[in-house]
């Protein structure tokens, strides 16, 4: 199969979940696997792990493991069977347990009351229904006005796009779903409804508490997010774009540039951005996707997204197998275009502790383009400049050897990067002899072909990267 350069992700549930199905999927172009914990139980995320393992054994592959935590995700209860709103209305949400009808919901979230104001806006169903807060006790009871009614099903997600809301970003749910989420060694956890940078640290604190070399990938879906991105993105390892809840929160019309600032702030800053929600959603029935849908995926390639998401397509359609295909054939014909590769970043010169190792792989990328190289190869522990090269998107892949297994899954999110397990760092010259003839055994550069070697002198130090190389196979 002819490779791509941005990565597939997938989110598993029941209709992906079987083995066979997985694999197809994998073997299709799928780098990292999603873990939904707003669904499915700890045993059912546990046993997709052991196959996703098992698979990667059997084809040589490393799929990188995403668990994606709820977050305060707030919800209406149970809603009796054709419950209608009605505009004009005075309908009236509750805390606690209830079922719910035309006139009355329940919702899970304790502080509700106590949060909202007169005149601030509830949004429900993804706001397709839009109320008005009138008046709250303070307690347990908001009086709200339906400006925009319909019908209201159960537990259906609830909005509140200018409210304070006073839950940590990490729920006892989450907390107990990211503890059990570590023991399965999972390379990336995602943090759900982001506010500020300071969600991000406290997620890392815990994680480093654990002992697990898991990443952080932080969730911009709040307006509060979007205020605080620069620090916000500085304190994280990845940045997901999830387009569903940001759409709500914020003016839907606001949503497509503030994802290719989001996208042209993370190459800047060497950070990987997956672009989420909706990218192919009719492909939960259909076998093909809409035109639109097919833009929207090719806009996201375009922009410079490293990862392209899937949601209800794989977990719960009719065709997971089939949108990946649709995807990768998607994402291999944008990749024709000349105009995503090469994108000079700038050398931070006042970080000297990065600065000789930026520089080396700036210039790998130039010599790169220069001689129309066919590889970059980097030696790395940290994976640090796999993804300072990936950011500048050369056209040549690029191909990392590290002796750090806890990197490999890592790297499976990070744009044009394929990672290896190699450990025998005898000395420069020998390495690089012996990495470019495993490419070559392995069909990756054939005769004639440049490669760039970026590494370490003494290499056995793996200290940071201050040598440049170019080879010929």
């Amino acid at each position: 199969m002819t490779r791509k350069f941005t990565k597939i992700v997938a989110t598993v549930g029941p209709a992906s979940s079987p083995s066979e199905v997985l694999e197809a999927m994998i073997r299709e172009g799928v780098n990292v696997i999603r873990l939904n914990f707003s669904h499915g139980d700890h045993a059912t995320h546990a046993t997709t792990v052991d196959r996703v393992r098992e698979i990667d054994a059997r084809l040589g592959t490393h799929t990188a493991l995403l668990a994606d935590m709820q977050g305060p995700k707030l919800r209406v209860g149970a809603m009796a069977e054709g419950s209608e709103l009605k505009e004009g209305t005075r309908f009236t949400l509750r805390v606690g347990k209830g079922e719910g009808d035309g006139t009355q919901a329940w919702t899970n979230y304790p502080h509700f009351a106590s949060d909202v104001k007169a005149g601030e806006p509830v949004l429900l169903d993804d706001g397709k229904l839009r109320l008005t807060v009138e008046e709250t006790d303070g307690k347990d009871t908001v009086h709200c006005k339906v400006v925009h009614g319909g019908i209201l099903s159960s537990r259906k997600g609830l909005n509140l796009p200018t409210t304070d809301i006073s839950l940590p970003s990490l729920t006892e749910k989450d907390r107990e779903d990211l503890d059990f989420a570590l023991t399965l060694g999972v390379d990336w956890i995602g943090l759900s409804f982001v506010r500020s940078f300071r969600d991000v640290e406290d997620l890392k604190h815990r994680i480093e508490a654990a002992g697990s070399h898991a990443r952080v990938v932080a969730k911009i879906e709040k307006p509060e997010a979007v205020d605080d991105l620069d620090a916000i993105i500085e304190s994280t390892d990845a940045i997901m774009i999830a387009r569903g809840d940001l759409g709500v929160e914020v003016p839907m019309q606001q949503v497509p540039m503030i994802q290719k600032r989001i996208i042209e702030h993370c190459q800047s800053c060497g950070k990987p951005v997956i672009v989420a929600t909706q990218m192919m959603e009719s492909m939960i029935d259909n076998i093909a996707p809409t035109r639109a849908e097919v833009t929207d995926v090719a806009n996201a390639v375009l922009d410079g997204a490293d990862a392209v998401m899937l949601s209800g397509e794989t977990s719960v359609g009719v065709h997971p197998v089939e949108v990946i295909k649709a995807m990768r054939a998607i994402v291999m014909e944008i990749e024709k275009e000349g105009r995503i590769y090469h994108r000079t970043s700038c050398v931070d010169s006042e970080n000297p502790e990065r600065f000789v190792t930026d520089a080396i792989c700036a210039n790998a990328c130039d010599l790169a383009e220069r001689v129309s190289a066919t590889a970059i190869v980097t030696m790395t522990f940290s994976g640090y400049t796999a993804y300072k090269v990936a950011s500048q998107r050369p056209k040549a892949f690029i191909h990392v050897f590290t002796g750090n297994r806890q990197i490999l899954g890592q790297l499976a999110l990070c744009w044009g990067v394929e990672a290896y397990l190699y450990d025998k760092m005898i000395s420069t010259d020998h390495t690089i002899s012996d990495v470019k003839s495993l490419l070559q055994r392995k069909g990756k550069v054939d005769d004639g072909d440049y490669i760039i070697h970026v590494a370490s002198m003494p290499i056995a130090e793996a200290g940071m990267s201050n040598m440049l190389k170019i080879s010929r196979v």
